[in-house]
């Protein structure tokens, strides 16, 4: 699923601890998701959690929606046209339901819950997205990645992986980008990355190795959840900054708890994040909308979708101006 929003916002955009690890509890920010209606062929709404004033990246990670659980026969479902991509990486991640994927690389996939779909739209992309007949209960994530100055224009790229279900003491994990509790996703990106579905068990706490280059975000789909001591709801992300060697993760529920854990080095790069674009400047994605309006080859064609492709929204009056995270003394 993208950014189909009509009218979308100018965004600037382990295992368990070893011994002698660090102790410290880092500071948790929380973010509250938004929700956003997203246009189309048929109407969805999802819950926005990055980017935000607040922050606009985590490591790479620059936009999360999380949708559902929905009843597609109230729904209707997702009916995503084919629409384009710049300079970033998509990652679709389901927990129920089925999406069948297109692709102007000639790909036609499904997506199904526990199965990573990585797409790499850097120069240029298109793809359409649509919920097949068997699903009644649609509920997951889309996330993107920002690629970095010296990729950004890098050729398109599809990847699928099927990441095992690692066994933690108290729970489970399913790592689909980087590594954690000694599993490491083969799956290629272009800057260091973790992405990993947890699920934990009742009252039961968690504690991590983790990359303390990284900065991390903790995603709750489900439970009620503490992180690093800081109380998580359904649909909040917690951000914890760099230099914590360890996160630990408890579950005050009566049920198992779900969330995902997204990580990576700080991005230092300033980014316009606009529809579907990703670009250093309001002339470059002002560009790459036209070439889409245009139907420029750079965006390529997606065969076998019963539709017509999304036409881009109007452009900003205002011109757009590149941004980062908000620095230390204003967040």
């Amino acid at each position: 699923m993208s950014n189909t929003d009509a009218t979308p916002a100018v965004l600037g955009c382990g295992g368990p601890a070893e011994a002698g690890a660090p102790l410290e509890e880092p500071r948790v920010q929380v973010l509250t998701a938004r929700d956003v209606p997203l246009g189309g062929p048929r109407a969805m709404t999802v819950r926005r959690t990055l980017p935000q004033r607040a922050r606009t990246l985590i490591g790479a990670w620059c936009f999360a929606d999380h949708y559902g659980p929905d009843d597609v026969a109230d729904s209707g479902g997702m009916d995503v046209a084919p629409h384009p991509h710049t300079g970033l990486q998509t990652v679709s991640w389901l927990f129920s339901g089925e999406i069948e994927h297109r692709d102007s690389m000639g790909n036609h996939t499904l997506v199904r819950p526990g199965e990573l779909n990585l797409m790499t739209g850097g120069h240029g992309i298109s793809h359409s997205e649509v919920s097949t007949a068997r699903t009644t209960i649609l509920h997951g994530v889309q996330l993107w990645v920002a690629l970095p100055e010296e990729h950004r224009r890098t050729g398109r790229d599809f990847q699928h992986y099927v990441p095992a279900v690692i066994s933690l003491d108290g729970g489970e994990a399913r790592v689909f980008l980087g590594s954690l509790a000694g599993d490491i996703s083969p799956v290629r990106t272009f800057t260091p990355l973790l992405g990993a579905e947890l699920t934990i068990a009742p009252h039961a706490t968690v504690t991590l190795t983790v990359d303390a280059r990284f900065e991390h975000g903790v995603l709750v789909d489900s439970g009620d959840v503490r992180a690093a001591g800081t109380p998580l709801r359904p649909a909040e992300l917690g951000y914890l900054g760099t230099g914590a060697g360890t996160l630990t993760l408890a579950n005050e529920a009566d049920t198992a708890a779900r969330m995902l854990l997204l990580g990576g080095p700080p991005f230092d790069e300033q980014i316009v994040m606009w529809w579907n674009f990703i670009g250093r400047s309001h002339e470059e994605v002002a560009e790459a909308r036209e070439a889409w309006q245009n139907g420029s080859d750079r965006f390529g064609a997606v065969a076998g979708y019963a539709g017509n492709r999304l036409p881009a929204p109007a452009l900003p009056k205002a011109t757009m101006r590149p941004r980062g995270n908000p620095s230390e003394g204003t967040r």
